[in-house]
């Protein structure tokens, strides 16, 4: 039996290990979170890459 796990989880998964180990603070463990999205090229990813690169551009 195949079992397979969306990107996106795995991404939130890698997340809350990371905030659990203290190796990442909240904004960047939000910003990993939303890569996931992106990664996985769920249906929100268009709209969050969009929201990323503002926030991007806002501080260049």
């Amino acid at each position: 039996m195949l079992v397979t796990i969306s990107t996106a989880v795995i991404f939130f998964l890698g997340t809350v290990i990371l905030l659990w180990a203290r190796r990442l603070g909240l904004f960047a463990a939000l910003i990993v979170w939303l890569s996931g999205f992106t990664a996985a090229a769920t249906v929100v990813a268009g709209p969050i890459h969009a929201l990323m690169a503002a926030v991007v551009a806002a501080f260049h």
